[in-house]
């Protein structure tokens, strides 16, 4: 496993909401539904993404754009058109006096619009819950990214296009794993690009010694690491792997095999009945106690309370 792959293990993508969205102008669409992390690929005809407090930034087919939350945003056909559509969470769709949508703008199975033969069509994907794995991804991410299409290999929009309006067995479960394969996609090039500043973990990945290290970690969290013995299968010493880890990913090699043992760990104690000793044994810690130690050390707060803040996966 790399970086990439184990940050987005946790949070991959499960029931997601994706929709294709066919529009005819004059349209505009505000999004508040705070999800943690949304895309926008354009299909056809142009679209107006605009952040609240920042200039619009024009999207045209082929381009594509990934949205943190909470933050509200509007998409559009021109930047002054007035907000017709809101987005809250969960998805409901209203007008901006809070007349449900849903009916009136529903197109078949996956498909929203107000026009079937509309000028501007839409993919959108949209992580609805925030695992705890994902948070040092998100917080590696600008608030707004996009990604014109001669900036990224855009080859899966076509399958997800053709994907997303079929009712088939299993069709969910697919468009979940396409839909994380166009994120895959979109931040391999974004971390590729120097404006970027990927951050140490991502560029550590590709390091001959501390690449290595933290693969190990990735693939096998529960195995009882040492420094010397990370340093032996990267094949350098103990005081080269210490300098370099550091060097490149910010922190001491035991310092981030616990952040990645109590991130892991945060996110499995969201699965429902499952005990804290069971999550201690899977990350590293001989019991629920020493992972409740170190839980409440580094999160202060508790496995417990951390389970009561957190609702668990649908």
């Amino acid at each position: 496993m790399d970086a990439l792959a184990g940050l987005l293990d946790g949070p991959r993508a499960r029931g997601a909401f994706l929709l294709r969205t066919v529009m005819n102008p004059p349209w505009s669409i505000r999004i508040q539904d705070e999800a943690p992390l949304s895309l926008v690929a354009m299909v056809s005809g142009d679209a107006w993404v605009t952040l609240e407090g920042a200039d619009p930034v024009l999207l045209r087919p082929g381009d594509i754009t990934v949205c943190k939350g909470p933050d509200h945003y509007l998409v559009s056909d021109e930047p002054g058109t007035e907000p017709q559509i809101i987005v809250h969470p969960g998805q409901r769709c209203t007008t901006p006096d809070g007349v449900d949508t849903h009916d009136l703008m529903d197109l078949g199975v996956r498909t929203w619009g107000n026009a079937a033969d509309g000028s501007t069509e839409m993919l959108v994907g949209t992580y609805q819950l925030s695992g705890e794995v994902s948070n040092r991804l998100l917080s590696a991410l600008p608030q707004m990214l996009v990604l014109s299409e001669s900036d990224w290999d855009d080859r899966l929009v076509p399958v997800l296009r053709s994907e997303i309006a079929r009712d088939e067995p299993g069709q969910e479960v697919f468009l979940d794993r396409l839909l994380d394969l166009v994120l895959i996609a979109v931040l391999r090039a974004w971390f590729a690009r120097p404006e970027a500043g990927a951050p140490g973990w991502y560029v550590a990945q590709s390091d001959p010694i501390v690449g290595r290290a933290l693969r190990l970690m990735y693939d096998d969290p529960a195995h009882q690491w040492t420094v010397e013995s990370l340093a032996a299968a990267a094949g350098v010493s103990r005081a080269a792997l210490a300098r370099r880890f550091h060097e490149l990913v910010g922190e001491p090699p035991m310092s981030f095999l616990t952040g990645w043992r109590l991130t892991l760990a945060a996110d499995l104690l969201r699965e429902p009945d499952t005990t804290v000793g069971a999550v201690a044994r899977k990350v590293g810690y001989g019991s629920a106690f020493a992972l409740s130690t170190a839980f409440k050390r580094v999160r202060g707060v508790s496995p417990q309370q951390h389970r009561t803040r957190v609702p668990a996966p649908a």
